[in-house]
């Protein structure tokens, strides 16, 4: 019995520690919880951009890559929610646990870890540029006689509402918050296609690549795969989203992860195919990076949209964050600090201002996207499920499942290599003529 108190403490100091962090703190989630969490975090900024991925892909090409992508994608979440439980008895709460009992404890925190964090950071800086970016178009829309604002103060009036946000203690917590960033995206997905629809096909529109030379259309055509991974990209907070959810012997939460799911990538199926096909349609290879630039007309409709995606992105910020701020507080309450309202304070209020700085710093809409799209959306989205379903479930060597899994891998190193290409390419070239915090 001696030997067992030791043990049992740091069972019981564990269990403390889980109740405490963001993750594992609250277990009473619906499937709509889900479904709007999975909306929230998948269709966002991607959404605006995909018309001008169309216009550097083409119909074919772009057509096709864009239906693969989201039947590759679900097919990759429909995996990562049926290994959440794989394991009798346990459950996969966090992105890595399911890579350190796939590879290792070792090896698995240094393959998903890196990579995670690169995604949701790396989201949460787009995002901090497209809540600027949206707030100085509604600005400027509503009020044509006033003095022109530096989109680096946007950004800092954007990251004012997270500094308050950052703060809930859990996802369950910014439920609500969620639930209006995902009906946010409905609407101003709809407010895009049907204000196109509306516009109707512009004179001269043409559908040809924007590039004149070879290499101009070949690295445009690789910076808009990464802009399409960048939209499939809600893997990085699926098995976190889940573990939000109860389960019990006799009704795993599988079932339903996988019904709100399956509503959230219908709901991304109907935003992401009018967007990206109508706005192409309509503005050929004239169209921005972001949809809503391009659409001027009706003015107070066009400036309603841009106030939906502030919202919406408030909401995407908070949800790709919060795994961040488990991570963050995982780690420092392992380096002895003391887990309090104080520690989560300053941790999290130092992420906001470090993701403001950074979209401060970066503002190049397209360029982020695509970059950040192939090296680390591709592998997190595309392949490593794909990986470990493989070294897990172990199917039969040249078995169907064996088979789409390997063309997945396939697929998604290949665009992990090509599309960051593409999208340093378009980095370097808006930053030419750009001046820092000008």
């Amino acid at each position: 019995m001696e030997y067992d108190q030791p043990e049992s403490h740091t069972r019981d100091n564990e269990k403390t520690i889980d109740d405490w962090l963001p993750i594992t703190s609250s277990r009473n989630a619906k499937w709509w919880y889900s479904a709007f969490h999975n909306v929230t975090a998948m269709v966002g900024a991607g959404v605006l951009s995909l018309p001008y991925a169309m216009a550097d892909l083409g119909w074919g090409p772009g057509v096709t890559i864009m239906v693969l992508s989201w039947i590759i994608t679900l097919y990759t979440l429909w995996q990562m929610v049926q290994m959440h439980e794989m394991v009798p008895g346990k459950r996969f709460d966090r992105y890595h646990e399911l890579g350190q009992y796939a590879f290792g404890e070792k090896l698995g925190l240094w393959i998903i870890v890196p990579q995670q964090l690169t995604v949701e950071v790396g989201t949460d800086i787009v995002y901090m540029v497209t809540g600027g970016q949206s707030l100085k178009k509604f600005h400027d829309m509503v009020c044509l006689n006033c003095k022109d604002i530096r989109l680096t103060f946007f950004i800092m009036i954007f990251a004012s509402v997270h500094f308050v946000l950052s703060h809930l203690p859990n996802l369950n917590s910014i439920t609500s918050v969620s639930l209006s960033a995902a009906v946010m995206s409905l609407c101003y997905s709809t407010i895009a296609w049907a204000a196109s629809v509306k516009k109707g096909v512009q004179p001269n529109v043409d559908y040809s690549y924007k590039a004149s030379t070879t290499p101009g259309k070949v690295f445009n055509f690789l910076a808009a795969l990464g802009q399409v991974a960048f939209a499939y990209a809600g893997h990085n907070v699926v098995l976190e989203i889940q573990a939000t959810i109860p389960s019990t012997p006799e009704k795993s939460s599988k079932g339903v992860m996988w019904k709100g799911v399956v509503v959230a990538y219908i709901i991304v199926a109907i935003c992401y195919f009018t967007v990206a096909f109508i706005g192409y349609w309509v503005f050929g290879n004239a169209v921005d990076d972001n949809i809503l630039m391009s659409l001027e007309k009706p003015t107070w409709l066009i400036a309603t949209a841009n106030m939906f995606v502030i919202i919406h992105v408030i909401g995407s910020y908070q949800v790709y964050a919060m795994p961040v701020f488990d991570m963050m507080e995982s780690f420092l309450v392992k380096m002895r600090f003391t887990p309090c309202l104080r520690l989560r304070l300053i941790s999290r209020s130092l992420y906001v201002a470090f993701t403001m700085i950074a979209g401060i710093c970066f503002p190049f809409f397209g360029g982020l996207l695509s970059f950040f799209g192939g090296f680390a959306f591709a592998p997190t989205t595309y392949y490593l499920p794909c990986i470990i379903w493989l070294i897990i479930c172990k199917p039969k060597r040249f078995s169907l499942t064996w088979i789409i899994n390997w063309l997945c891998i396939i697929l998604g190193v290949l665009l992990m290599i090509l599309s960051p290409i593409g999208g340093m390419r378009s980095i370097i070239i808006s930053a030419k003529d750009y001046e820092f915090f000008s």
